[in-house]
């Protein structure tokens, strides 16, 4: 794990105290430990290239500014994403025509979680709401924040909150059915962790483990540590796993924050290996290999089967990386200044560059069908279609 003083005050800001901001005090603090002012450094120029894989724009369309953790929600060809001023909508993803759209009443944290009939959010007032066709179906307070979109599977609506506490609610009626608590570490992370499911085992990312519940009524049925924490301080400790995850049938890998990576078999309940790593987004992967982005923008390609590194690139380091997302022969990475870029999944080496409005991509681009489909801080989302 990297030191305190080396972190890019980007990270920084996004720890919180046992669900809560931290104090104005430590805060000021470790702004003024982490790296950044001159001593940032500066993004890796973009060199001239041929495309190697033709993408068109196939629309594009306007949400509102982005200011929380997005988890954009496919579904066959719709997507479901969501603004920070609390507007949700479903759009055909090969046309960018809405479907439905609806404001939930509240800013938001968290979102968007789905499946074919339901969407749900949680607002920055700790509220689930749930809705279906653009209508509202029900709210429920929660008692703790969340920065994790909902997982939605099975006629219920799984939140993971940021007292490390798992809970399941009826689909169709809001009602709490179980709610499953563990211990931790006293700082968490204001962005989207692990909540997933592998067949009829539900996984959460609760601090460095990685926990299989029974999704019926909570109880565990493994944990397995992807990384101990370990320092002398509550930051040093934070090894929070970071969403999203990449499964493979029964094969799920996941990153621990700023501490490693690592794979487990689901089914079995088994860690099948983990190894050092500093990033602090999500992966993605293929029947080979598990792609991620380190902190300082190393794009690395691991061996799923065992962990060893495959390759690594350094043509975008320190250009604010989101999570890689598997598109055909390449992965997708959105960064800082607004573009999409378009690696080979053999070696890194680029296929593409696709631009946006010049301002940060958001969340990890998502293909949705045939249509890679992409969100900007500003509220812009965009179809890109490989030809």
């Amino acid at each position: 794990m990297m030191s305190l003083n080396a972190w890019p005050c980007s990270l920084v800001s996004k720890l919180l105290n046992g669900g809560r901001l931290l104090a104005a005090g430590v805060s000021m603090a470790l702004l003024g430990a982490c790296s950044g002012g001159a001593n940032q450094p500066q993004p890796a120029p973009l060199k001239p290239f041929t495309a190697m894989i033709p993408v068109q724009q196939a629309w594009t369309a306007k949400l509102g500014d982005i200011d929380f953790p997005l988890t954009l929600s496919a579904s066959t060809n719709t997507v479901m994403l969501a603004a920070g001023n609390g507007l949700v909508l479903a759009m055909d993803a090969g046309t960018g025509r809405d479907l439905w759209r609806i404001n939930a009443g509240a800013a938001l944290a968290a979102g968007v979680g789905g499946d074919a009939r339901l969407a749900a959010v949680v607002t920055r007032g700790n509220e689930l709401v749930t809705m279906a066709d653009g209508k509202i179906i029900w709210r429920q307070k929660l008692l703790a924040q969340s920065f994790t979109a909902p997982f939605v599977a099975g006629g219920r609506v799984f939140v993971l909150a940021a007292d490390r506490s798992v809970s399941a609610f009826d689909g169709a009626t809001g009602s709490k059915l179980w709610t499953q608590q563990r211990p931790g570490e006293p700082l968490v992370l204001r962005q989207a962790g692990v909540l997933q499911a592998v067949g009829n085992t539900l996984l959460a990312g609760l601090g460095g483990r990685l926990t299989g519940l029974n999704p019926d009524n909570g109880s565990v049925r493994w944990e397995l540590p992807i990384a101990i924490p370990r320092g002398v301080n509550d930051i040093e400790r934070l090894v929070d796993l970071v969403g999203p995850a990449s499964r493979l049938q029964q094969i799920v890998c996941v990153r621990a924050f700023q501490a490693s990576v690592g794979c487990v078999n689901a089914e079995r309940g088994s860690l099948l290996w983990s190894r050092p790593a500093d990033g602090s987004q999500g992966l993605d992967g293929d029947e080979r290999l598990v792609f991620g982005v380190e902190s300082d923008g190393r794009v690395i390609a691991w061996q799923r089967a065992d962990g060893e590194r495959a390759w690594t690139s350094d043509e975008l380091r320190h250009r604010g990386l989101t999570a890689p997302h598997v598109v055909g022969r390449s992965i997708a990475i959105g960064d800082a200044s607004g573009f999409v870029h378009l690696l080979s999944r053999q070696d890194g080496s680029l296929l593409n560059r696709l631009s946006t409005d010049s301002s940060a991509i958001v969340a990890p681009p998502v293909l949705v069908g045939d249509t890679l489909v992409v969100v900007t801080r500003k509220g812009n989302v965009f179809g890109f279609q490989p030809q």
